[in-house]
């Protein structure tokens, strides 16, 4: 693993691409890492890649997308950031903080002001040890029928000082990431 000598973290770089057998690779035999495939969810990709390479083997990865919103009749763009995933051999090294990190900071760095991302009951402490906030209230996601109220939960990070989250009924115009 290359180690970023500044602070000691592991080195992130952004991915030209990040394929199935990527994927295939950090995951291992874990069938479903997300817990997601019974939701019948249908998901957007992620277009830009971060990831993390241990003896060139992909251990680590985060995806975002700007991403349109409705929140309180106000129109508003986000990075959504998903497919955060770590190798089960290396989880609690501080991997999923550092490409989830970098994600975050390619959204700010296009000027967004908010990030947002769905995730189990179970890791909203995870990401909220990573500054994420948990939205209150239903989150109305695009799915090929129509929309519906996400099974998941919301949570929003501001990319910039000041930045809130508006109230008011929420509403992704896409598919979720």
């Amino acid at each position: 693993m290359d180690w970023n000598p500044m602070n000691g973290t592991p080195a992130v770089t952004r991915l030209a691409r990040y394929t199935g057998s990527e994927f295939d690779e950090i995951r291992g035999d874990v069938v479903d890492p997300f817990e997601v495939k019974g939701s019948g969810l249908v998901w957007r990709p992620t277009e830009e890649h971060f990831g993390i390479r241990l003896d060139g083997r992909l251990v680590a990865h985060a995806g975002c997308v700007p991403v349109p919103l409705a929140v309180g009749g106000a129109g508003i763009r986000a990075i959504g950031v998903g497919s955060v995933i770590v190798a089960p051999g290396q989880r609690g090294r501080g991997l999923a903080r550092s490409v989830v990190a970098s994600a975050v900071e390619h959204g700010r760095g296009r000027g967004l002001e908010h990030g947002l991302l769905f995730c189990r009951p179970d890791r909203v402490p995870v990401y909220e040890r990573l500054g994420w906030r948990l939205l209150e209230g239903d989150m109305r996601v695009e799915q090929p029928g129509g929309p519906i109220v996400m099974p998941l939960r919301s949570m929003w990070l501001p990319l910039r000082e000041g930045a809130v989250w508006p109230g008011g009924p929420m509403r992704l115009l896409s598919l979720p990431m």
